[in-house]
């Protein structure tokens, strides 16, 4: 099981914000399905994933995409997501 925190954040300020959860093994050539569910979710637009993401989640715990991520301009200025450990 594993979980990310992912965040939408304007200015300093989280705007929205979920927890994303599955029951199963984390698999990192799978994040780009995690990464579409959690955008699904929060009603915006996925971003471009790319390897420096991947590896910097993997390295850090954490990934955040600016708006020069995107295709379309967000309305917001990053998406942030962190790994949760229990």
């Amino acid at each position: 099981m594993f979980r990310i925190w992912a965040k939408i954040i304007v200015g300093e300020k989280i705007t929205q914000q979920i927890t994303y959860e599955r029951d199963e093994k984390f698999v990192y050539s799978q994040f780009f399905s995690y990464l579409s569910d959690i955008c699904e979710e929060l009603d915006i637009p996925t971003p471009i994933l790319l390897k420096t993401h991947i590896f910097g989640y993997a390295k850090f715990r954490t990934v955040r995409f600016t708006a020069r991520d995107f295709a379309e301009t967000p309305e917001f200025d990053k998406l942030v997501l962190e790994n949760i450990t229990r």
